[in-house]
């Protein structure tokens, strides 16, 4: 991978009024780590950073960076990760990977088929990328911007194994040897497409669940306010004529006591 040539300035603002005022000068904040340099804080020209990303071919970007007013002003770095707005998508701050010439590093590169597949071509069939990205290992020098997969010879109903890929020379791609990469499937008709909507679950049916009593037998559910009370029925008023009055003096009499 060719590396692209990047200035960077040191950063004296931090926190966050401080990234707030970066930003609105035309700069965004960024850091630079790795094993053999300490994290130091930046700030790079937003306008050539998008510039950067824009026009690279590759999510993986390799960068010359030069730092202005520093004594080792010269650092290979990978840009690792890019935090972009939420809505206008645009460069809020970039993390740099500080890497050596002689270093192995491990990334993860977009797969890309390159010719015209036997399978779609002869027999309609529709090409598939099972994995999109892989992960390789070499040299900062020898990092591919995307890995060319070739399918002219792939057949309907076959696919290309992560072992049969063939890397470029110095890159070691990694991962399980029998795992599918991209495939060519059968189209799917109108028949197998109806099927699966028929398939699908439908909306499941509501269940009437009956209120159940402090002592757990099914009752009626309390009466709310504004509902007509229910006619008393005829045995029920005899029960209350028959009832004794509170204040019976009959009831309160006691027995005289017999003499000796």
């Amino acid at each position: 991978m060719k590396s692209v040539p990047l200035t960077a300035f040191n950063r004296s603002l931090a926190r966050r009024a401080g990234a707030k005022q970066l930003r609105s000068s035309g700069r965004v904040p960024a850091v630079i780590y790795g094993r053999h340099h300490a994290p130091q804080n930046l700030e790079i020209n937003s306008k050539e950073i998008e510039d950067l990303i824009h026009h690279s071919a590759s999510e993986n970007l390799l960068v010359d960076l030069n730092v202005t007013g520093d004594v080792s002003s010269k650092h290979l770095a990978l840009v690792k990760d890019v935090q972009h707005h939420p809505l206008g998508r645009h460069v809020m701050h970039v993390d740099l990977h500080e890497v050596k010439e002689t270093e192995l590093l491990t990334v993860k590169v977009t797969v890309e088929p390159q010719g015209e597949c036997k399978g779609v071509k002869n027999d309609g069939g529709v090409l598939e990328i099972v994995l999109h990205r892989l992960r390789v290992r070499a040299l900062p020098k020898d990092l591919p911007e995307v890995l060319l997969v070739d399918v002219t010879n792939l057949e309907m109903g076959k696919a290309i194994h992560l072992g049969e890929i063939v890397p470029p020379p110095g890159v070691q791609v990694l991962g399980d040897k029998h795992l599918s990469v991209i495939a060519c499937a059968e189209p799917i008709t109108e028949a197998q497409e109806a099927a699966a909507l028929e398939a699908a679950p439908g909306t499941a049916d509501v269940e009437m669940i009956k209120e159940k009593k402090e002592d757990g037998t099914e009752g009626a559910a309390p009466a709310k306010p504004g509902d007509k009370a229910a006619p008393a029925k005829a045995g029920d008023k005899a029960a209350a004529g028959k009832a004794a009055p509170a204040g019976d003096k009959a009831a309160e009499k006691k027995p005289a006591d017999k003499k000796k």
